[in-house]
């Protein structure tokens, strides 16, 4: 048909009668739950697309065919809004021109689902770019909501708040000539209308503009607070919901604004809180998870602690559904096979290289481990795991001083006869472990072994939050002496590991991975115990369950180290671990935490891994090279070829560097005999950040392993290790700066024309403020590599790094690498004295970080010290040491006679 805009034709378009029952019995067809049928369907939908007016059939039947049930009528609509997404620029401006007019017309009609669907359609229309050429949108829009007649009000709402939520940004920009400065005050107005269902809108709409501060907001937001509280009592669930939402967010915007209100608010999120319908108390609950990060919290809150805290004991009780839901009844499911949508999509974290620090205890980078995460199946986030969240940290914020609160409550729910109960206590017990350790301290002795017992609880959810509960204390329990805590410990969980339930399985795996963390080589003399109970459970656990077990095992493989690398053990492990290798096609994502687990296993085997380090360096390679080529064919052809996962290329890097570390000089042959080499000049220069991360860390442990063969190859990877110096990438760039440290101990004075490719960007680097710990570190490290094989290339710089070159130093571990950092600055010193003379006590602070240097490597700080304080004479020296903190005078004293 052709278009012709002169006659209006568009107005009278007529649908063929044939046509529309085609289309028709296409809808009633796409409702059938055959899957070959909506296969079918789908074809069909994408040749009538063909046809430039069968979108006009479409939305005739969403808003003029009144005859046909609302279903069908709705879908046609949904398939229109799917062809708006994909083909909106090659609609025939007549089909656009009778689309929207239709929308506007019929946005009040009587059926809800109708309604519903012509604002999906008005919506997806706007966001497509539409807002600037449908300029009687809003205008029409906001006209409507004054109408008399509620479909018609609470149809424009709805598309209102649809267009609010997809396009916020827009609306508050020039580019409409910022028609909010008109919407809001309107929104507000119909705060106090007498439609539940228009008041709920009307707050929904204005909340979509507080988080970004929008200015014509702001002009109105003692007005929007004031309405806001007139609807603190609204008797529609869905109301409340939207006023707890706006408190929540206007608490991280304009707390100056509530403070003033704050007791009242905090007595109304109170009641909120246990709120009969669910879903309003989960808004209200993260009241307390918003408050507790605002410095305020403190000295607002204090006062209702006493209230607060049993509401959020409460809140963490299972309710019914959940128990049902979660299947709390059944006890035994070990031989029940997953789903697959039990299962979580996993993302592997890439290798970043870091130094190791003498307070070693937990590094700040790693607490999302430690959530919150007992029951993953419910709908994501519910009441319980926002209670539990919010006690957590306001046990952070308040410490000690909760615990008043909290002990006669716990006390109750701990021994209760009633298992939903006794768990909640338990919960409540994990939450508070990170922020009241030291006051729970004295009650620990009498808990731990409590816990200990309930591991054994004939409920599965007890045994399960246990496990978890368990993990949060592993801390305290490896400082005691392990026969008396750990030993018994650590048995039950292995127990529960063999569990026949799979949430308790699951919980136990997470508890033991936790545990290993802390206990590292005191596990050792229990090692042939856990191998045994980790390998049998490989022949019981189902799907999802295996991938945590990877992971148990990978993490008991990195706490016991090189402890792992005997016969007996080796016999044990590998076997069932080479088995599952074998079983997993090159495509399948369990490869994932199968390679990570072999990764860690080899590096703490070391040699003991040479048997079987053939076959998985191989397939290693492969899924590298196959990657690379389904990339470039994905470049060339996009349409004809799909881009691969990454992911399979990433992890394969890392088991490489895995590989490396632990086979050391061993790996040289099979290095040889692959082209790993020229794979990994291509990953590191992937558009992938991670892919470029993972390969930096496996060329410096290539280097480390067989330079012999990488150093062909240092003039095509230097200015690409150089372009990736770039902070905004934290892990790439921390990878490269290690890579490049190696690569100069192994070059020597050749590293020389490569420096002014680096340099530069390190010194930047290690200026920058907020650069994070282990970057500083590694820059630090790499800096005086630098200058240890190119004195004279590097020294020059010393005075523009050596104030945060010796601060980042002086608190990692005496190790190789801080050893030649430290003698590359002396050297660099010898050449270039002037430069470090106005930060000398740093360095002299730095010097006294080492517990024990090499004899050659204290020689050289002796006279660096003494050439100083002679250079300076007696006296300004007294005066200049007057100044060092007592501990840094006496230990300079002491180990260098200054």
């Amino acid at each position: 048909m052709v278009w012709d805009r002169q006659t209006k034709m568009e107005y009278e378009w007529k649908p063929d009668e044939q046509g529309l029952q085609q289309i028709l019995q296409l809808l009633k067809e796409s409702q059938s739950p055959d899957t070959a049928i909506q296969r079918t369907v789908q074809q069909k939908l994408e040749q009538l697309n063909q046809y430039p007016d069968f979108n006009n059939y479409l939305i005739f039947v969403l808003t003029k065919l009144k005859s046909e049930d609302e279903p069908t009528r709705s879908l046609s609509g949904l398939i229109l809004k799917n062809n708006v997404k994909a083909h909106f620029q090659n609609f025939p401006n007549g089909v656009t021109d009778f689309i929207k007019s239709e929308c506007l017309n019929n946005i009040g009609d009587s059926s809800p689902l109708i309604r519903a669907t012509v604002g999906i359609l008005i919506t997806t229309i706007a966001s497509k770019g539409e807002l600037q050429n449908w300029p009687d949108l809003l205008p029409k829009l906001c006209s409507l909501l004054d109408s008399e007649d509620y479909n018609t009000c609470e149809g424009a709402f709805g598309a209102l708040q649809k267009i609010c939520e997809d396009s916020a940004e827009i609306l508050d920009s020039d580019v409409l000539d910022r028609p909010l400065n008109i919407m809001i005050p309107k929104f507000l107005q119909f705060f106090k209308h007498s439609s539940p269902k228009i008041r709920s809108h009307a707050v929904a709409c204005v909340n979509q503009f507080i988080i970004s501060r929008t200015q014509a907001l702001m002009l109105h937001i003692d007005s929007f607070i004031e309405n806001l509280f007139a609807l603190a009592g609204d008797e529609e669930p869905e109301v409340r919901k939207n006023v707890c939402r706006a408190l929540v967010m206007l608490l991280e915007v304009r707390m100056d604004r509530l403070l003033p209100h704050m007791h009242n608010i905090v007595e109304y999120m109170l009641q909120r809180t246990q709120d009969q319908d669910e879903n309003v108390a989960l808004e209200a609950c993260e009241f307390w998870l918003t408050l507790a990060e605002q410095p305020i919290c403190k000295d607002v809150l204090v006062r209702h602690l006493p209230k607060l805290i049993p509401v959020l004991v409460n809140g963490m009780k299972y309710s019914d559904i959940d128990i049902i839901l979660l299947k709390g009844d059944v006890e035994e499911d070990e031989t029940i096979p997953d789903s697959e949508q039990d299962i979580r999509p996993r993302f592997h974290r890439s290798r970043t290289v870091a130094q190791q620090h003498e307070e070693d205890g937990i590094e700040e980078e790693d607490d999302d481990d430690d959530e919150i995460d007992d029951d993953d199946t419910i709908s994501d986030w519910n009441l319980r795991k926002c209670s539990a969240a919010a006690l957590d940290v306001l046990a952070n914020v308040y410490r000690d001083e909760l615990l008043p609160h909290i002990l006669p409550l716990l006390k109750e729910l701990l021994f209760h006869h009633e298992w939903v109960v006794k768990e909640s206590g338990i919960l409540v017990l994990g939450a508070i472990a990170e922020g009241c350790m030291q006051g729970m301290i004295p009650y620990l002795p009498e808990l731990i072994p409590h816990l200990i017992q309930c591991l054994s609880d004939k409920k599965a959810l007890v045994r399960s939050i246990t496990c978890w509960t368990l993990s949060r204390y592993a801390h305290w329990v490896v400082s005691q002496p392990p026969d008396t805590y750990l030993k018994p410990l650590m048995t039950e969980l292995l127990k529960r590991i063999l569990d026949s339930n799979k949430r308790v399985q699951e919980a136990a795996c997470s508890a033991f991975a936790t545990l290993e963390e802390e206990a590292c080589t005191e596990l050792v003399p229990y090692l042939a115990y856990i191998l045994d109970t980790l390998v049998f459970a490989f022949s019981k656990y189902q799907h999802k369950n295996l991938l945590i077990l990877y992971d148990a095992i990978g993490t008991l493989a990195d706490s016991v180290g090189h402890h792992l690398n005997k016969p007996e053990y080796i016999q044990m492990l590998m076997p069932p671990l080479i088995q599952k290798w074998n079983m997993l096609k090159d495509e399948d994502k369990d490869l994932f935490p199968l390679l990570e687990c072999l990764s860690s296993v080899a590096t703490a085997l070391q040699s003991g891994f040479l048997p079987y380090c053939e076959p998985v360096y191989q397939r290693c390679v492969n899924l590298v090279q196959k990657t690379l080529a389904q990339a470039m064919l994905n470049n060339a052809q996009p349409e004809q070829y799909e881009a691969p996962d990454k992911d399979f290329m990433i992890v394969a890097l890392d088991l490489l560097s895995g590989l490396a570390e632990g086979l050391g000089g061993n790996i040289e042959q099979l290095v040889a005999r692959s082209n790993i080499l020229t794979l990994m000049y291509q990953c590191m220069q992937d558009k992938m950040p991670e892919v470029r991360q993972s390969s930096f860390a496996l060329l410096g442990d290539l280097t480390k392993a067989c330079f012999q063969h990488v150093k062909p190859c240092i003039a095509d990877f230097m200015p690409i290790l150089g372009t990736n110096l770039n902070p905004e990438f934290i892990s790439v760039c921390n990878n490269a700066t290690w890579a490049i440290g190696e690569i100069s101990i192994q070059m020597g004075i050749e590293m020389q024309p490569y420096i002014p490719m680096v340099l530069h960007q390190l010194v930047e680097i290690i200026n920058r403020p907020n650069t994070p710990k282990t970057l500083l570190e590694n820059t630090a490290i790499t800096i005086g590599r630098l200058g240890y094989v190119c004195p004279q290339e590097v020294a020059p710089m010393l005075q523009q790094f050596i104030r945060p070159w010796c601060t980042s130093l002086r608190n990692i571990r005496d190790n190789e690498e801080k050893d030649s950092a430290f003698r590359g600055i002396c050297t660099m010193i010898s050449v270039n004295p002037s430069g470090v003379i106005q930060d000398f006590i740093f360095f002299c602070d730095a010097v006294a970080s080492w517990i024990n240097p090499k004899d050659d490597l204290r020689d050289m700080f002796c006279k660096i010290l003494h050439g100083f304080k002679n250079q300076v004479g007696d006296e300004n020296w007294r005066r200049f040491s007057d100044q060092f903190p007592l501990p840094l005078k006496e230990r300079l004293a002491a180990f260098y006679g200054v």
